[in-house]
């Protein structure tokens, strides 16, 4: 019967043991503290992408509400310029180039200039020329 006693003590007393240890152990707590910074910042990151993403998508919706109205603009004042001074010669006409067409996802069809060479440079090519 005594060892039943002990053995009940024992597992009390294990049981008594891991939870002072768990809560009294210092690494643990600041593997906690650690964790809660660490979802605080998962959060804020979060938070920070969709403010980005919300910016981006109104400042483009902006950009293309601008260029609709300068577009607007534009045909406006070349229609004006036409019916207000008919015997302008070509040349001499304030507008007389064509604005870049839209698609249909209003994204205009202008190319973009490359910032590279479809040229190998004298540098770069295998063949060398030998000075004598």
């Amino acid at each position: 019967m005594t060892w039943q006693y002990s053995l009940i003590g024992l597992i009390i007393g294990i049981i008594i043991g891991v939870i002072l240890m768990r809560f009294s152990n210092k690494k643990l707590r600041k593997l906690r503290v650690i964790k809660d910074e660490l979802e605080q910042s998962r959060q804020e990151l979060l938070s920070y992408r969709e403010a980005l993403v919300k910016h981006y998508s109104h400042s483009a919706e902006l950009a293309d509400n601008m260029i609709r109205e300068y577009r607007k603009f534009y045909q406006h004042m070349k229609k004006s310029c036409n019916e207000l001074l008919p015997n302008l010669p070509e040349d001499k006409k304030f507008f007389a180039h064509q604005l870049p067409e839209m698609n249909n996802n209003n994204q205009t069809t202008i190319q973009i200039p490359r910032d590279y060479s479809e040229h190998s440079s004298s540098l770069t090519c295998s063949e060398h020329t030998q000075h004598n």
